[in-house]
């Protein structure tokens, strides 16, 4: 690479697949693990992004160079986010800004492209930071290991340090680095009998240190997309192992294993609650920490696996078989689904003729001081008995309806007044006859009144009363009413049903 890019964070030594774009006869290669020559062929192609083809010299050719190398990687990222994301009917819509909070831009392919490009030439960081923390838990360099033990141990036994952690870093990791590198060393050479020791006296001789991102279809550049996508698979993997290990066991597709899992977490719980306060969590987190560090040394781990095998394994089956065998035996559900009971209630209304004719099936019984009835609204409801559906989610437990022989209880309930209840019989709850509501007058052939006549009405009707069987001319109201109860119980939801 050019010394431009010497300060960018790159963090791979290891060669990438040589990538070959636009090249007139494409050059065989050799698969070789580590040879210098696949090595010094890819340095060979990645060093000539600051290279440009044949076109002529000058500020032109420049020009035309750098637009054939922006259109080509624009190319080579669209059509890569093209494979991933189909647009052809895809309409997604703008997500509605938050409160003080400008609207972002909707996705675009071309946007998408050029944050990849932007994102992917700046992610360098992460991954250094990843790999040195997986070579410090793998105990590459044993003294960086225990030195990073020492510091957590500190911190275990005194969390009153943890504010200082970020300052430290900061100033050993950033600060130092950067000083160094403006003031750097003299040089000497190994023969010379006298080492000239360092000293940080004088002006700066060097230029800072600058972190820039590396140039696209560069080789760093590839690194970078090599371990995203290495990142992205790591990811998928540990998102599915978690769904199949957690998922099965919490989602009550198992309801007595889950039920056996709840009622351990709650235990826990109110242990915690209890005991959280007397627990040594200094010593806890000092041994965890330390266990899962000696954990990552190789040596330890072939021992690990060694006694896995031989001891461990078999008793976790014989464990799991007993866990198995409480949760069939001690967990015991109630699997009869829920019932409930429903109502409606049928009216009639009397006609001009004396009769009672059926008018419908309502969830109301439409008594006289209803809201609906004193706003001069019709009453709501079906007409035929079959057309009653149970509520969402439920289904009738019952063949049929049944008659509400307790006809008082219902009306006590509802603190309902103005009416006659009819103990024996059909159970039929009537209207009072009330004269001065036959003084009203008439509406389309029919005694409803209207909002305002209503309310005078409700105002006129004398105090109401309880009384059973017929009065004293045998007149009635307009209106009766039963109830009807049918039992239902909650219905089978399957999965392809749930939104």
């Amino acid at each position: 690479m050019d010394d431009n890019n010497k300060t960018s964070f790159v963090n791979r030594d290891d060669p990438i697949p040589t990538v070959i774009l636009n090249s007139p006869s494409p050059r065989p290669q050799t698969p070789t693990p580590s040879g210098s020559h696949k090595r010094a062929e890819s340095h060979d192609f990645y060093n000539s992004d600051t290279e440009t083809p044949s076109r002529g010299s000058g500020i032109r050719g420049r020009f035309s160079a750098f637009k054939e190398k922006a259109r080509l990687q624009d190319h080579l990222v669209e059509k890569l986010l093209a494979q991933v994301v189909p647009l052809d009917d895809a309409n997604i819509p703008n997500d509605d800004p938050l409160p003080g909070r400008t609207a972002k831009p909707n996705f675009t392919l071309p946007t998408m492209s050029n944050n990849f490009r932007r994102f992917n030439a700046r992610i360098g960081v992460v991954f250094v930071f990843q790999a040195r923390v997986l070579r410090l838990l793998a105990w590459r360099h044993p003294t960086h290991t225990l030195s990073f033990l020492a510091v957590y141990t500190f911190v275990c036994l005194d969390p009153s340090l943890i504010p200082l952690l970020p300052l430290v870093v900061l100033l050993v990791s950033v600060l130092v680095p950067s000083f160094v590198a403006r003031h750097p060393a003299a040089d000497f050479s190994p023969t010379n009998e006298e080492m000239i020791a360092y000293s940080a006296h004088g002006p700066p001789i060097a230029p800072a240190v600058t972190v820039k991102p590396v140039k696209e279809l560069s080789r760093d550049f590839f690194h970078n997309m090599r371990d995203l996508q290495n990142c992205m698979e790591d990811f998928s993997q540990m998102h599915d192992a978690i769904v199949r290990l957690v998922v099965p066991r919490t989602n009550f597709s198992n309801e007595a294993q889950s039920s056996a899992i709840f009622v351990a977490l709650f235990a826990a719980c109110l242990f915690m609650s209890i005991a959280a306060n007397i627990m040594p969590w200094r010593l806890i987190f000092l041994v965890a920490g330390w266990a899962l560090t000696c954990v990552g040394h190789p040596v330890v781990q072939r021992q690990l696996e060694t006694a896995h095998k031989k001891h461990m394994q078999p008793q976790e089956e014989k464990a799991m078989t007993w866990v198995e065998k409480w949760v069939e035996t001690d967990v015991i559900l109630d699997s009869a689904p829920e019932t409930r009971e429903v109502e409606i209630f049928e009216l009639q209304r009397l006609s001009g003729a004396g009769e009672w004719e059926p008018w419908l099936f309502s969830s109301s019984p439409y008594d006289p001081l209803s809201p609906a009835r004193i706003a001069g609204e019709r009453p709501v409801g079906t007409r035929f008995f079959e057309d009653v559906q149970p509520p969402q989610g439920w289904e009738w437990s019952e063949k049929k309806w049944a008659l509400d022989l307790w006809s008082r209880e219902w009306v006590e309930e509802r603190i309902i007044t103005g009416v006659e209840i009819e103990t024996e019989g059909e159970r039929w709850v009537y209207d009072i006859y009330d004269e001065q509501a036959e003084k009203i007058g008439v509406i389309d052939g029919s005694t409803l009144n209207n909002k305002s006549k209503g309310t005078e009405a409700a105002a006129k009707r004398p105090k109401p009363s309880w009384e059973e069987g017929e009065d004293g001319d045998g007149r009635r109201g307009e209106w009766r009413r039963r109830r009807w109860v049918r039992f239902v119980k909650r219905k089978f939801i399957s999965r392809d049903a749930v939104p």
